[in-house]
């Protein structure tokens, strides 16, 4: 599922405008809009938030199993976790996140435009940034950084930062998050559901 897309047609089809939505949720227009537009990438927490205001459970975007009883993943097996229009394509690492802290993905950046503004955002956890293939440039407290393959970044998830991908190749990492949102929201709905 387009997280971006999804968004848009779910503030479109409860009449939210662009203000309004950022209004509610203190995220700026400009923000929004890149989102919907697929430019941009969203912390699960700012999610949450959104999901509140649309009224649907943060777990309605995502629609990939989240367990298998297998711990091997074979490559072949890999799935599509989120496909994001105008440029990021993420991939589970994971055959069962079940009861796990970390969120391992394989992401893979399609080239952007250096005019487009990076927004830069917090999120709780920690998150570590390993890259394959290409140049990632990395945003961190506003400080620009060129990532190469073989090169690494580890940080506390709530300091401000982003990436972009400003070549002309694609640029593939792999990304490891703490906390597991994507489990612990469907195990909150479940047993909120279930109560």
């Amino acid at each position: 599922m387009n997280i971006g897309m999804e968004i848009k047609k779910l503030r479109t089809d409860k009449g939210i405008t662009l203000k309004e939505l950022s209004e509610k949720s203190e995220l700026s227009v400009g923000f929004l809009s890149q989102l919907e537009r697929g430019l941009t990438t969203i912390a699960v927490d700012t999610l949450e938030k959104l999901s509140n205001i649309l009224e649907v459970h943060v777990t309605h975007f995502f629609d990939y199993p989240l367990k298998k009883k297998d711990m091997v993943l074979r490559s072949y097996e890999q799935e599509i976790m989120d496909s994001v229009e105008g440029g990021f394509i993420k991939y589970s690492l994971s055959a069962n996140l079940e009861n796990k802290q970390l969120v391992p993905r394989l992401i893979e950046i399609l080239p952007q435009k250096q005019d487009e503004e990076i927004v830069s955002y917090q999120h709780a956890g920690e998150e570590f940034v390993y890259v394959l293939e290409g140049i990632l440039t990395v945003y961190i407290n506003g400080k620009r950084h060129e990532v190469y393959p073989g090169d690494s970044v580890h940080m506390d998830s709530t300091i401000a930062h982003n990436w972009a991908n400003y070549t002309n190749k694609k640029v593939k990492l792999i990304a490891v998050n703490t906390p597991n949102y994507l489990y612990n929201s469907r195990l909150l709905e479940s047993n909120h559901n279930n109560g």
